[in-house]
Parts: C-alpha cells; structure tokens; sequence
C-alpha cells in the first residue's frame, strides 16, 4: 500500500512539473510581433553600419536585396563580411523590419 502511495504520489508531482515546464515554455516563445528591430539594430548591426546606418548600406538599392542579404549575409571585396542572420533565427519579416528600421536611421 506505501507502494501504491507513494508511485500515485511520484506520478502527480512529475504531471504537476511537466504541466509547469509546458505553460512557461510557451511564454518564452518569442512572437514576430515583439520583435523590436531597434533594439536588434543596436544590439547586432551598430558595429559595422554605425548608430546612424552611414557606413556600408545603401538605401538606394532594392529591399528584396537588402533583406536577402540580411538573410544569407554577403561577402564584399573587402572584409568585414554581412553574417547570415537568418541562419541565426531573423525571419524574413523581421529582416524587413531591420531595413525599414535603417532606411528611416538615413533621414
């Protein structure tokens, strides 16, 4: 009966910890809409293009292009090189978000 008891009692702590660990997973998920590009800019492009997004980027050219090298990164004849973002979780939306985020910088 103690066997009983205490296996009834392992198995509602184990569903208790699998329910908790369930809830708050899906609360960390990160939505596309939380996305905040400036704080991604800051954080992850500032470096090379400058607070300002003067250096290395030029809003003349095609957003598809702009976004895709966002995306898949670029290699120009010199370095430093454009790392590939989206192997990095940048969604294609998100990458959309960076360059209209950079476009309005160059105002």
């Amino acid at each position: 009966m103690k066997t009983l008891k205490a296996l009834v009692l392992t198995s509602t702590v184990a569903l208790c910890v699998v329910v908790f660990t369930l809830v708050t997973a899906g609360a960390r998920v990160t939505r596309p809409d939380d996305f905040d590009a400036a704080a991604t800019y800051k954080a992850k492009c500032t470096t090379c293009h400058g607070p300002d997004a003067a250096k290395k980027f030029d809003p003349a050219l095609p957003e598809a292009d702009m976004v895709q090298a966002v995306l898949k990164g670029k290699k120009p004849a010199k370095p430093p090189n454009m790392p590939a973002y989206g192997e990095k979780g940048i969604t294609e939306d998100q990458a959309k978000a960076l360059v209209a985020y950079m476009k309005s910088l160059k105002k």
